[in-house]
């Protein structure tokens, strides 16, 4: 029998059947805890139900009590009036004595003879027809005429020789149930819920500001219809996938949710299977070791021939000794051929460790400079976030202070500032490129438009006696970029040329498509453009050239040099999905290659705003979201001068609460992204879409670390002008 055969046919013998019985064991033990724990959650919801119930019970005892006062039986409503308000002060409860036609005849909450609503707001009128008027009922929750407040009530019969006289209704504000589920003190990440007949949220053990008076899901409805108790899979109101465990409230015919996140669910059956699989596995390392110490007699003659390969690595002579066994000798006879085999072997394997070696310290270098650039980014992104707020304040104030003035020096002076603003503008955008990419400003721009207008900018910045060629390929692919940086970049990309061109020489920037179908060391497979510029300088030594990238490294004198201006480069080109790559050498000059993403989409066409003497006009009802004090107050002010009727709100939480609140809703909410509290403007927006869909959101960003996954979401970078503001609003609202 072959070796092979012997060790596959031990190690099956014992672990087949072990591995059968774990497995075996830990399902069952697994299955089991589930059903003991489903049936004691089901349990739990059960008496929590009872005491739902007990609770209403215990107010239904009041009322029997009222309805058997002797006041009531003589006909003195004053006197009835009196002992109920005693009985159950307001505003925390009211009393309400009905005629038999549904005419209120006293309400506690109201004084005594004072002009009284008809029938009230709650669905008892709907339950007499169904139950009749002789039973005691329980209502489904209702905003109160009266308090303005969610509540919900219970009537009982008043039957006067034999007859029914009154109708006796006791309303309770829904905290009343509220404070019995926190008195429960359930575990944390579980969550109570009551819920009324038609699915209306009447209490909540986890944040029942949000969410009391509103519909639970309607496949959640749909499967507490069909049965009195009940457990299924559902998600909650706010988005967590639980089990839920449902029981009915026998005098009210309302529910009481339990649910449970399905992660807590799982945890102890696991940790009882874990246990078990751990029990079975110290049986399998045992039932190991007993085969290993079987084996170990088994294998001697290997362990013999391991010993004469070790000899044969260290240079000594083999000899070839049969010991019967057929794989084993044939090892030994091929032992003289595995010494040249093993030499050549080592050659290769020392240059694929160098190459690897090389390798990993080129993508740590690339990790260390990506690290240096994010901390940067973050430092330079609050700053510009803090500046673009100041200028958006400055912005509008001086366009409002423009179209109010017909003084031409006036005029003359603000044109000044509106210039000095945009300058300022320019300047912040810088910093922004070593941040994450802000999509309020990315654009898809034809590449060799691009770069013919960016060396009009440069030649600004050069001398006479450097000379620049643009070379581009016919159908150039677009790219999506922020064409700001993209001019920042390829300027400071032009500066460090000039610096190395003491004496003059060529800029030549070039423009082609590329396709990478191979492996790179920085490069994802796909289609790129290749923008170079290529100078006649003095180049970099192979030590420069590898600190190069690195933000403040500078080779120039103190005072003419920041050590951003690479970097920055580098920091642009990743942010449009590539890289940058230095090639320099000295004496001869420098290379850089902007590897840019190719874009899907078409060119965008370039922003036509009417920016005439006269402020824009709009119309219509604007929700402004704005933490900044000054930018509200600049804003505001243009958006109403403009035509808009404006609602503020300083943080998304406060916007939310206003909603809530006002009447009507507003044509549009324009919101700021970065906003303190734990609703941001994206949050803000998504809730929006969940809560009123069909009502359009603007967002505007000075800069932002959050992903903008928004479809449908226009969003505006500060500072913005007040005639795109008002064009943006007008055509959202047009749309919406």
């Amino acid at each position: 029998m072959r070796t092979r055969t012997r060790f596959l046919l031990l190690v099956l013998s014992i672990l087949v059947p072990s591995f059968i019985a774990a497995t075996l064991a830990v399902v069952y033990v697994y299955r089991d805890a589930q059903q003991a724990q489903n049936r004691s959650m089901a349990e739990t919801a059960r008496a929590m139900a009872l005491l739902v119930d007990n609770e209403l019970e215990t107010r239904q005892t009041l009322l029997r009590a009222l309805a058997g006062a002797p006041s009531l039986e003589r006909g003195d409503l004053p006197e009835f009036y009196e002992h109920a308000q005693r009985a159950a002060p307001p505003p925390a409860s009211v009393v309400v004595l009905f005629d038999p036609d549904g005419r209120q005849l006293l309400n506690t909450r109201r004084a005594y003879g004072a002009e009284l609503p008809q029938r009230g707001a709650s669905n008892i009128s709907e339950l007499m027809k169904r139950y009749g008027a002789e039973r005691t009922l329980v209502s489904d929750l209702f905003l109160a005429q009266v308090g303005k407040r969610h509540d919900f009530a219970i009537q009982v019969p008043v039957k006067l020789e034999g007859q029914v006289r009154y109708l006796l209704s006791l309303g309770l504000n829904a905290s009343t149930l509220q404070r019995l589920l926190d008195r429960q003190q359930l575990p944390q990440g579980w969550m109570a819920t009551i819920v009324d007949r038609n699915g209306i949220v009447v209490a909540r053990s986890r944040t029942p500001e949000l969410f009391i008076g509103k519909p639970i899901r309607p496949q959640t409805r749909a499967r507490l219809v069909t049965s009195r108790d009940t457990m299924f899979e559902s998600t909650s109101l706010d988005g967590i996938e639980s089990r839920v465990f449902a029981s009915t409230v026998p005098s009210a015919d309302w529910k009481v949710l339990l649910s449970i996140p399905d992660n807590e669910l799982r945890a102890a059956p696991l940790r009882a299977a874990a246990l078990l699989g751990g029990l079975m596995a110290l049986l399998l390392i045992a039932g190991l070791v007993a085969a290993r110490r079987f084996a170990a007699r088994a294998i001697a003659p290997i362990e013999a021939l391991g010993q004469n390969a070790k000899a044969l690595g260290e240079g000594a002579e083999v000899p070839y000794v049969p010991v019967g066994w057929t794989e084993l000798d044939s090892v030994a006879r091929h032992l003289a051929e595995a010494s040249t085999r093993i030499r050549h072997g080592q050659t290769e394997m020392e240059a694929r460790v160098a190459a690897a070696i090389a390798a990993t310290e080129r993508a740590q270098s690339a990790l260390l400079k990506n690290q240096k650039l994010e901390a940067l980014g973050r430092l330079t992104g609050g700053i510009a976030h803090e500046y673009n707020n100041l200028l958006q304040t400055l912005t509008t104030a001086l366009q409002l202070a423009a179209f109010s003035t017909r003084e031409e020096k006036v005029k003359g002076l603000l044109q000044t500032c509106q210039r000095t603003v945009a300058r300022a503008t320019a300047l912040t955008g810088q910093l922004g490129s070593f941040g994450r990419l802000q999509e309020a400003r990315v654009t898809t721009v034809d590449i060799c438009e691009q770069l013919r207008n960016a060396v009009q900018l440069m030649k600004g910045s050069l001398r006479s006696d450097v000379a620049v060629e643009v070379h581009c390929e016919q159908d150039v692919w677009p790219v999506t970029v922020e064409p700001l940086q993209f001019d920042v970049a390829l300027l400071n990309l032009a500066l460090n040329a000039r610096d190395a061109m003491p004496q003059g020489g060529l800029l030549r920037l070039e423009a082609k498509n590329v396709e990478i179908d191979s492996t790179h060391d920085t490069l994802a497979r796909g289609d790129y453009v290749l923008v170079s510029m290529v100078d006649s300088g003095s180049g970099m030594t192979a030590s420069v050239m590898a600190r190069a990238l690195d933000p403040f490294f500078t080779t120039k004198p103190p005072g003419q040099g920041t050590g951003l201006g690479l970097p920055q480069a580098y920091a642009f080109a990743t942010q449009a999905g590539g890289t940058l790559i230095l090639d320099s050498i000295p004496g001869i000059g420098t290379r850089v290659d902007l590897y840019l993403a190719r874009a899907r989409d078409e060119v965008a066409a370039a922003p036509q705003i009417d920016a005439g003497a006269t402020l824009a006009h709009g119309s219509g009802t604007v929700l402004f979201v704005e933490d900044d004090a000054l930018v509200r107050e600049a804003v505001v002010r243009a958006l109403q001068e403009s035509g808009f009727e404006v609602l503020v709100a300083e943080d998304g939480e406060a916007a939310l609460r206003l909603l809530e609140t006002q009447g009507r809703r507003p044509d549009v909410v324009f919101s700021d992204i970065v906003m303190p509290g734990l609703v941001s403007g994206i949050d803000l927006a998504g809730i929006l879409r969940q809560r009123y869909p069909g009502l359009p959101v603007v967002l505007a960003t000075g800069y932002t670390e959050q992903q903008i996954d928004l479809p449908g979401v226009q969003v505006l970078a500060k500072p913005y002008a007040i005639e795109q503001l008002v064009a943006t609003l007008s055509k959202t609202i047009a749309q919406g």
